[in-house]
């Protein structure tokens, strides 16, 4: 989401980004959905890579709309300034990067509807589309992927260029480069991604992974369901997995974006 790019060649980025984050930590996924829904975990690829084309698609696309829409936000907000090529406040930083997530959840959801019906259940992409295909099904989880996208999205966007700046301005003597800078900025910014957003993440993909609602019913239904099974600490059921994906997709996107330059 750099402002040096365009809107395509943000756009274009971002997609490459997501698939190949996808296509290297899809077990990472693979093991966090299961856990959040109390399955069994397998070490068979093919269980491990279940849903592999949705995701790539999901996160391809998700990833393409939150660097397309997040670097037009940045050059709106700096357009209308007297100084447009200033560097965003941390407010502002933060601000593009949950909205940008926010609209990029109307894609990722229905998406991730189906890779968690395909890593539950089995069958082929386009089986499980067929199965889940009513207006009831497909915005199932929305609420919780909304959130979650708009945080995440601030977790890799706006965080990582707020740390590297604070560190190399305060401790310049230990972080007098970018590249010392960004590996405690990838870890914070991955902490933040996914501990602030994992509570709505479990509620949404047991909401998917439940179609049939035979357990989890609505958004609200469900987090008292997740509470009284386990309690505060099965809103983090899963985390740990989700966590180590972060961190390295967030070095990963970081690297990736070209920060230094925006």
């Amino acid at each position: 989401m750099s402002t040096n790019l365009n809107e395509f060649e943000n756009a274009t980025v971002g997609m490459t980004v997501g698939v190949i984050e996808v296509a290297c930590l899809q077990p990472l996924n693979y093991a966090k959905n299961m856990v959040q829904q109390g399955q069994p975990l397998s070490a068979d690829p093919r269980k491990l890579y279940r849903g592999l084309g949705a995701n790539c698609v999901n996160m391809g696309s998700c990833t393409m709309i939150q660097f397309a829409a997040g670097g037009m936000l940045k050059k709106q907000i700096t357009a209308g300034s007297d100084n447009p090529t200033r560097k965003l406040q941390p407010y502002e930083e933060m601000g593009c990067g949950i909205l940008a997530g926010f609209i990029s959840a109307t894609v990722g959801s229905p998406l991730e509807l189906i890779m968690i019906q395909q890593q539950r259940k089995g069958g082929g992409a386009i089986e499980t589309i067929k199965s889940i295909a009513n207006p009831a099904n497909i915005g199932r989880g929305f609420a919780g992927a909304a959130v979650r996208e708009g945080l995440w999205t601030c977790g890799y966007f706006s965080i990582p260029p707020i740390v590297r700046s604070a560190l190399m301005e305060y401790y310049p003597d230990t972080f007098d480069t970018q590249a010392k800078a960004r590996v405690p900025a990838a870890l914070l910014g991955g902490l933040f991604a996914c501990y602030l957003t994992h509570p709505f993440d479990t509620i949404k993909t047991c909401m998917q992974g439940d179609i049939e609602r035979t357990t989890y019913k609505g958004f609200l239904h469900t987090a008292r369901a997740v509470n009284a099974e386990s309690g505060f600490t099965g809103f983090y059921r899963g985390a740990a997995f989700r966590y180590g994906r972060m961190v390295i997709a967030v070095e990963y996107i970081t690297r990736m974006r070209g920060l230094e330059a925006a």
